[in-house]
């Protein structure tokens, strides 16, 4: 049986491993390791939990033991797609180099930039870095990669789904064509392999599992139901989930509910703590020292359940992990395998439960089909009242609670009027035939000051667009019997008040009149004419 011992890596590394406790590499470490300390490129192609962290970096550092970094020129560089998965490589770069004086910058959103600056100017011998971050420092002038001679690719199909790929492309036109690359993957789209054919050289095709395989340590289970009601699926789901969970009691140590939308996680979260459980929710919108914070929670032990959307289902090393829960059957069958992976890992055994409506048909197929095999069907947790099944709070709390305070008061017949319906009718005849406040019955018309201007609008001409385009100053208006007098503004009115520029509708009754007045002559003639 091949040991650490045996792959010619330093001896300060080989001291790190042991004091890790490690003395037998996984199967993908003890063939890439001699292809990469051979300076070949690598193409690595295992399922997760499988070691391809420990089989890049362990090399890497021994690779980089002689030499020295100079200013914002990283002599390697490691791609990861989030910033987890990026934290975890720095960790264990931490763990393998500490016998070594190799320097490490860690390059991740959420994180000011002076810091990390201020890193790069020192120089540094690895570089850690999401794709987005590393090239924002490129493009701000703090970071060259022209003296990069290692580049390694992590966890690349999750860089395709997550849209990376461009940015990647990108990346390696800006480092050395002689670097030496390895490239790791869970599963080759087509996408991807054409990354490799024009990026790898000769690459050293290392693939210890057939692809889109699931561990054979893991038991797995796919739990279908119908709901009730087609509106009832997400709190029908809830129910079930928390049932599995109790289900599994004492077995169950720790667990990661996995779903597909950013929002469940946080409603599904809730509703497991409402009724007890301690769980926390991990996704994308959370601020980066929160999930820091979360996921240190879940590896000590403190946190119990992990609700997580698949920002935590590719490349978290968290050896423990005794169940997985599918909360939702993933929207692309190749996080399926990466789901259940965070459980059976390093040797140990594990539970994945996924739960399936009538609705998944078409995502479970394609689930099923990638893995080419039937999951398993295990039944709904016994005692379980789907129909009953409609709070997130516990049943002690859902019998004192003011949602069922408000379903008795409607059980016991409609809402009381402000007042009784017999008093209605009389209130609103009353009403009718109250009289009406005398302010509003003998409204007096303000003579003293709309006088002066109804003198002017009779002695005036009768409206006309020559009258109405003549831009000297004059100071009469027509006023509107239908509506209140203007109040407060004397007998003079500004002109650019008075001026109208289209023809009023209706026509004022006072023009009207001022009109017939002035013409009575012109009515004989015109009925004469006809």
């Amino acid at each position: 049986m091949t040991k650490f011992s045996d792959l010619a890596l330093d001896p300060r590394v080989l001291q790190a491993i042991s004091e890790a406790g490690y003395e037998t590499p996984t199967p993908i470490q003890a063939e890439a390791i001699p292809e990469a300390l051979k300076g070949r490129d690598v193409l690595g192609i295992a399922q997760t939990g499988t070691g391809k962290t420990a089989s890049f970096t362990l090399p890497m550092i021994t690779l980089l033991g002689q030499g020295r970094a100079r200013a914002r020129m990283p002599r390697s560089l490691v791609l990861a797609p989030t910033r987890e998965l990026a934290a975890q490589v720095a960790e264990n770069f931490d763990v393998y180099a500490k016998h070594t004086k190799l320097t490490k910058a860690l390059l991740i959103g959420g994180v000011a930039f002076g810091e990390q600056d201020k890193l790069i100017d020192r120089g540094v011998d690895v570089l850690i870095a999401t794709p987005g971050r590393l090239l924002d420092h490129f493009e701000r002038g703090k970071l060259l990669l022209t003296g990069v001679q290692i580049m390694v690719v992590d966890e690349a199909d999750r860089m395709l789904d997550m849209g990376f790929i461009p940015d990647i492309e990108r990346i390696f036109q800006l480092t050395p064509f002689s670097r030496q690359t390895m490239f790791y993957s869970a599963t080759m789209a087509p996408e991807i392999e054409r990354i490799t054919n024009t990026f790898l050289t000769n690459p050293a095709r290392i693939e210890v599992a057939r692809q889109a395989t699931t561990n054979t340590n893991i038991e797995q289970n796919l739990v279908f139901f119908t709901p009730t009601r087609k509106d009832r699926t997400f709190t029908e789901k809830r129910a079930v989930l928390r049932e599995l969970i109790r289900a599994e009691g004492e077995a169950c140590t720790n667990g990661i509910v996995f779903c597909n939308r950013k929002m469940d996680v946080d409603v599904v979260a809730k509703s497991l703590k409402s009724h007890g459980f301690n769980a926390a929710p991990i996704h994308g919108d959370l601020e980066q020292s929160q999930r820091m914070k979360t996921l240190d929670s879940f590896r000590d032990g403190s946190l119990h359940i992990l609700v997580a959307s698949d920002v935590a289902a590719r490349g978290l090393d968290i050896p423990a992990v005794s169940h997985v829960f599918n909360f939702d059957v993933p929207s692309h069958a190749e996080d399926y395998v990466h789901r259940i992976g965070r459980t059976g890992r390093a040797g140990r055994s594990g539970k994945a439960f996924t739960i399936s409506t009538p609705h998944d048909a078409k995502l479970l197929a394609a689930v099923e089909a990638l893995v080419k095999m039937e999951i398993p069907r295990a039944e709904v947790p016994a005692g379980l009242d789907l129909a009953n099944a409609g709070s997130d709070r516990p049943q002690g709390e859902r019998s004192g609670s003011s949602r069922s305070g408000s379903s008795s008061s409607r059980s016991r017949g409609p809402k009381s009027a402000p007042y009784p319906r017999e008093d209605r009718k009389p209130r609103a005849a009353a009403e009718a035939e109250a009289p009406a406040p005398a302010e509003v019955r003998e409204r007096p018309e303000p003579k003293e000051r709309v006088e002066p201007v109804r003198e002017r609008n009779e002695r005036s001409a009768p409206p006309s667009r020559e009258r109405r385009d003549d831009h000297r100053p004059h100071h009469h208006h027509h006023r509107r019997d239908d509506g209140p007098s203007v109040v407060g503004m004397g007998d003079h009115v500004p002109d650019f008040m008075l001026r109208s520029f289209k023809l009023p509708d209706p026509t004022p009754a006072d023009s009207v009149r001022a009109f017939e007045e002035e013409a009575p002559a012109e009515q004989p003639a015109h009925a004469e004419e006809e």
